[in-house]
């Protein structure tokens, strides 16, 4: 591959990782604004926007600790996104580089919420009848697209190849 070709390719990652990060915060920036925190508003009969926050990591896990649980998660938020910006610059596989690039926005939109407040503000929040899925934000969304895809692309490329 050309040289100049890999940076604008590295270049469009980034964007795409700048992207969910604004389009992350912005949303979250909106919730905090209009929506007091713990405030259900029904949009479908499956479907609510709320303003809650996740002191702990997926699906509240590590949500007992104070001062050294916000430490360690961001540590480790820290430490995973250094992992991504490695993966991503010796990948050669441009859709699972894609994939990373939607990893590491979300991850650096939930870093920044734990920095900021201790918390991650989640406010999409799915359910069936009695039956919810924990709420969840644009940047976990992002992280949960970019992991499947990666998965599957770097699972399809190898796989042709053997």
């Amino acid at each position: 591959m050309h040289g100049g070709d890999e940076i604008k390719n590295f270049k469009l990652l980034v964007i795409a990782a700048l992207a969910v990060l604004v389009i992350d915060q912005v949303s979250k920036l909106i919730v905090v604004h209009y929506l007091w925190e713990g405030e259900v508003i029904e949009v479908a009969g499956f479907f609510d926007l709320v303003h809650f926050r996740n002191p702990g990591a997926a699906f509240g896990i590590f949500n007992e600790g104070g001062v050294a649980r916000r430490v360690f998660l961001v540590a480790t938020s820290g430490a995973a996104l250094a992992v991504i910006f490695f993966l991503l610059r010796e990948t050669k596989d441009s859709l699972v580089a894609l994939g990373l690039s939607l990893v590491a926005g979300g991850a650096a939109g939930n870093l920044i919420d734990r920095v900021r407040f201790g918390s991650v503000v989640d406010f999409l929040y799915f359910h069936a009848g009695s039956y919810y899925w924990p709420a969840f934000n644009i940047a976990d969304s992002a992280i949960s697209v970019g992991v499947g895809l990666s998965a599957i692309f770097y699972y399809l490329r190898h796989h042709d190849r053997q």
